[in-house]
């Protein structure tokens, strides 16, 4: 540390430059919309983009040629993308004036959520999804993304009883 006569500059840091943007994750549980909500508010509040990301995966059976899987992949993503513009229309509205990057993907929710979270400013989850273990106060979803994220996450919660009271 420099004495209070020496003139001393900070050290030059360069930090990567991202252009405002809130990745969030749906996936139509009542938890994925809260989620949407916050990161909305978020996106506005500091003129960021708003990125809403929405995963899906097939698991097909062990006999691929019983039928052609293409079908069920194609009828998947179409119902992904419907998840999303009711997310949308239920949690934003119809004339929502953010700007809105929307990705739709195949392949599990966390580790596309990671990838999504590079360059963003703020990764928004909820706590809990559609998985089978409601007991957990914490998906594991929102686990991997808290620990392995690229920028800071926020995990929204929904409100107890007490709190509504």
């Amino acid at each position: 540390m420099p004495d209070a006569k020496t003139k001393w500059d900070p050290p030059k840091i360069r930090a990567p430059h991202t252009r405002g943007r809130v990745v969030v994750g749906v996936d139509g549980s009542e938890g994925g919309h809260m989620a949407l909500r916050y990161a909305a508010a978020v996106a506005d509040w500091q003129g960021w983009t708003l990125h809403i990301v929405h995963t899906w995966h097939v698991n097909y059976p062990v006999a691929p040629y019983v039928m052609d899987f293409s079908q069920i992949g194609d009828a998947a993503k179409d119902v992904a993308g419907q998840v999303v513009r009711d997310a949308e229309k239920d949690v934003l509205g119809d004339d929502c004036p953010l700007d809105i990057r929307r990705s739709i993907e195949e392949g599990p929710a966390a580790r596309t959520l990671i990838k999504a979270s590079e360059g963003a400013d703020l990764l928004v989850v909820g706590s809990r999804g559609l998985g089978g273990f409601s007991s957990l106060a914490l998906g594991s979803v929102g686990q991997a993304c808290v620990h392995h994220a690229h920028c800071p996450v926020l995990i929204v919660r929904p409100r107890t009883r007490e709190e509504d009271a």
